[in-house]
């Protein structure tokens, strides 16, 4: 049973060795020092610590006793070691470790004032006989040998290994497991280190790439820090050698921290008109960590791009580092949980957000993170018994929304540099065949692993070959760089839940069915764009449509809306225009306003409400009559030319095409899309927010 519990509860023999080293740290150890040796005769796994050992009675009413709970008890009276550590442990299973390590085990130990104890476990003898009675485990107290002197602390020797050969690549990966434990980030003393040693094969982990080095050439770092009520955070783009954008650095000390619904724990309203309608969080605040403490966060961003990494040197140095070490750790006082930010894990799911949105988004083959945590403010994240993360319960989905939120953040401002790189290099052409192109050849290789290669290629070429059409129909128009933003709102969601069935082993039928919904769905844009021919069409009626579409909308989020424009006596005033893509772009911004409103004032039951959104036509701008839309929100805190470019955003999860996808309406039609001055577009001056003006070619009769 208990080497069942062993191989069970401990998924492989590099976390085992990993659960033994943090069994150091929990015992004060200061040092401890893994040794792999007899790799061509018996090999043996020694464990060494210089900690505060174990006495014999310690041995015999402690760890010879399964699941005891002493840590649990001592991490919860908040009771600290003499070096100022709460236990990591806390089921009492991380000594089974040893038992999925190997079938003999030697356990030498020594507390401070005590003799020095030796227990030995043969397997081999324990199984032979038949009643657990008989199976005599002795310990034995003698003078001290290994831990002389006032030394004290922990050796384990475990010999007749099971399970796995350590070859070099086993061995590198235990050394980078191991000599992770620490936060490298931290600003914590040096009080823990881990040592690997291979006497046979020192040079299999000499030239493992030293971490500090390598991290000095990423081009961008960030660090953030949200307590419950200030978020603080810290961007620098670092420079390129060879590229002349200079270091840029962007920050706050006390801002606000916007986040996107977890959509696991996320509440729908009440069908039960009786109860309230449960408001969805766009800002962080105190219930956000509660039972998770403050949260902080420190990254290293490379670009894999060929002619970016080029210029870092040792490019595939950095590649295989990415590769190996790429990802997000998780750790608490500074020691690591495991197996967060490990080759495979993608406990934030970046890789998914990046086959969303490639120009934008993180992945995490590009990132070297770490988020900190405390362990005495932490009691709700819950390591699971198995030791491969936390149980996903919803402090751990708070966990996400903050650390999501935070690397949106970063992924904005990343953005700005990013595209000014890319024109520089000569690469920013046209983002949108990217936007497009590089989440369709993601199915083309997914459906090849998923061996549904005859079903999905033919629709994902259909796919693409409908979207080539209609950018061929655009820039034979003249439209060179405006792409077809009108398609991405939709065809990303498709693209999406494409890419997740697959993945996810959905039935063939049914991946085949949303893969024709994506292609009616592009039919239906061809139509869109063939259809859309402008004409006069009357301002007022825009209005008035887009306000009854979203009526319901401004019931929901308690949003007041001014409109002298749609008042009884106000005139009618045309404009030459496609009726139907003006509706939308002026709906996405009335959307667009909405959240923002909501970020502004989470409390949405004052009376009267704060939150306003004003528009009116307008005959003031140059070119033509205008609908001018401002509120009460944030406002802009970008310039224009950020704000209408394909994929920037500062909403969590925003696709970051709604103002682009505006501006290519408004030059569709002939006009303009205007960031003014409210007092420049006639806005009453309690409307602080944003304030956008779609200024229309006027009609061509009278």
């Amino acid at each position: 049973m208990l080497q069942l519990l062993g191989d069970q509860l401990i998924g492989t023999p590099r976390l085992a060795v990993f659960e033994l080293v943090k069994n150091a740290y929990d015992a004060d150890a200061t040092k401890v020092t893994v040794t792999i040796s007899g790799l061509y005769s018996e090999p043996t796994i020694i464990v060494e610590d210089d900690g505060s050992g174990m006495s014999l009675e310690t041995i015999q009413n402690i760890w010879l006793v399964p699941a005891h709970d002493h840590r649990k008890r001592q991490r919860a009276a908040v009771h600290r070691t003499k070096l100022g550590r709460l236990p990591l442990g806390e089921k009492g299973l991380g000594r089974f470790a040893v038992h999925k390590l190997g079938d003999k085990i030697t356990l030498v130990t020594r507390a401070s004032g005590q003799s020095e104890c030796v227990v030995e476990i043969d397997w081999a003898q324990l199984i032979e006989v038949e009643f657990l009675e008989d199976a005599a485990v002795t310990v034995i107290s003698r003078d001290p040998e290994v831990f002389t002197g006032n030394k004290t602390g922990t050796k384990i020797i475990i010999s007749q290994l099971r399970n796995e050969s350590w070859s070099r690549g086993n061995v590198r990966r235990l050394f980078r497991q191991i000599t992770s434990i620490s936060s490298p980030f931290a600003n914590r003393s040096s009080d823990f280190a881990a040592t690997l040693l291979v006497p046979e094969h020192p040079e299999w982990i000499a030239d493992v790439p030293d971490m500090d080095a390598i991290l000095k050439r990423a081009p961008w770092h960030f660090s953030f820090r949200f307590d419950g009520t200030q978020f603080t955070w810290k961007y620098s783009f670092r420079g390129i050698p060879g590229i002349q954008r200079e270091p840029r650095t962007a920050g706050e000390e006390s801002g606000n921290l916007l986040v996107a619904p977890d959509r696991a724990y996320e509440r729908e309203a009440s069908p039960d008109l009786d109860k309230p309608r449960v408001a969805k969080k766009h800002l962080a605040d105190k219930t956000l960590i509660a039972g998770l403490g403050p949260v902080s966060g420190e990254f290293y961003v490379f670009d894999r791009d060929r002619l970016v990494l080029s210029r870092l040197g040792d490019s595939e140095l950095i590649q295989t580092f990415l590769d190996d070490s790429g990802g997000v750790r998780v750790y608490r006082d500074g020691m690591r949980i495991y197996n967060y930010g490990e080759p495979g894990d993608d406990w934030l799911g970046l890789d998914l957000q990046r086959v969303n949105n490639p120009t934008r988004d993180i992945s995490r083959n590009i990132v070297v993170g770490a988020i900190e945590l405390s362990l005495e403010n932490s009691p709700d994240l819950v390591e699971k018994t198995n030791r491969e993360g936390f149980v996903e319960n919803l402090a751990y989905s708070h966990l996400r929304q903050i650390v999501l939120g935070a690397m949106s953040i970063l992924a904005t401002e990343r953005k700005i540099d990013k595209d000014h790189i890319r024109l520089i290099l000569g690469a920013g052409s046209d983002p949108e065949t990217r936007r497009i192109t590089k989440p369709l050849q993601d199915l083309r290789n997914i459906a090849k692993k998923h061996r549904l290669s005859i079903q999905m290629l033919p629709l994902i070429d259909k796919i693409e070959g409908d979207y080539n059409e209609m950018r061929e129909t655009l820039l034979k128009a003249g439209l060179s760089g405006m792409g077809l933003a009108v398609v991405f709102h939709e065809i990303e969601q498709g693209v999406r839940f494409l890419y997740k069935a697959i993945e996810a082993g959905t039935e063939t039928t049914t991946v085949q069915g949303q893969a024709r919904e994506l292609v009616r769905l592009l039919d239906g844009f061809a139509v869109l764009l063939r259809k859309g021919d402008r004409k006069d069409n009357s301002l007022k009626q825009l209005i008035k449509r887009a306000r009854d579409m979203t009526a319901v909308r401004f019931r929901a989020h308690n949003v007041r809306l001014v409109c002298p424009a749609l008042e009884d006596d106000a005139p009618e005033v045309f404009a030459n225009f496609s009726f139907g893509l003006a509706l939308g772009a002026l709906s996405n911004l009335i959307d667009n306003a909405i959240y923002w409103l909501d970020v502004r004032w989470p409390e949405d039951d004052a009376k009267p409400s704060p939150r306003i959104i004003y528009m009116d036509i307008y005959d003031g701008f140059d070119g033509g009559p205008a609908v001018v839309m401002s509120d009460t929100g944030p406002g802009f805190k970008d310039n224009p030319d950020d704000l209408i470019r394909p994929f920037f955003t500062r909403r969590p999860e925003g696709m970051g095409v709604g103002l682009y996808y505006t501006n290519m309406v408004m030059e569709l039609n002939g006009g303009r899309l205007l960031f003014p001055d409210p007092v420049e577009a006639n806005v009453p001056e309690n409307f602080d927010g944003a304030t956008l003006a779609m200024v229309f070619p006027p009609a061509r009769t009278e």
